[in-house]
């Protein structure tokens, strides 16, 4: 590729995976570069409006993270949030031109597939039976659970032998300070 140079970069529309959505729908495409404080900000403001129902997140490529991250910072905030997540990919197409065109080299069309997601979240409820439904407060519940588990195999654990313990040893004292003495003048 050493001979070629990148001309141009054409990201094809993601089309919306989940069918029956109104055409007003607010969507936040969220990009790598897009500040977190932002996007939240303005989503916020729009459901916390009455009128608003629903909003949608999308992402793709090195933005996906921050697409995840949007989502669970609403579902936070806003309390009783259904949730429809679907994963898919977006097309991208760069197009490379030979940097010496006498050598008899032809222009490149390189497509890729990024991995992307589309996260609608809505006040009102959604169907349950469409794959990839989270109920609200579902994630509550498998934190629940998990953290009953670990403190029930905390209980069986033998004192001095978690993870501070000194291979069975005990573990030393913090050494002893001078105190903090105060004396009126």
């Amino acid at each position: 590729m050493e001979n070629y140079r990148k001309v141009k970069v054409l990201e094809k529309e993601m089309k919306v995976p989940i069918p029956d959505l109104p055409s007003d729908i607010i969507e936040m495409k969220v990009k790598d570069g897009s500040k977190i404080r932002n996007i939240m900000g303005f989503a916020m403001g729009k459901m916390e409006a009455q009128n608003v129902r629903q909003i949608a997140f999308s992402g793709s490529g090195k933005g996906l993270g921050k697409t995840i991250s949007c989502v669970e910072i609403m579902k936070r905030c806003l309390q009783d949030l259904h949730q429809i997540t679907k994963i898919c990919f977006r097309e991208t197409e760069e197009i490379w031109e030979p940097i010496v065109s006498d050598v008899g080299l032809d222009s490149l069309t390189v497509k890729r597939n990024t991995p992307a997601i589309f996260v609608l979240l809505s006040k009102d409820p959604l169907n349950p039976s469409e794959p990839g439904y989270q109920a609200p407060g579902s994630y509550d519940s498998l934190w629940i659970q998990e953290l009953k588990e670990e403190s029930v195999g905390q209980k069986r654990r033998r004192p001095g032998t978690g993870r501070g313990a000194l291979h069975g040893r005990k573990q030393p004292k913090a050494p002893a300070g001078r105190g903090d003495t105060y004396k009126k003048s």
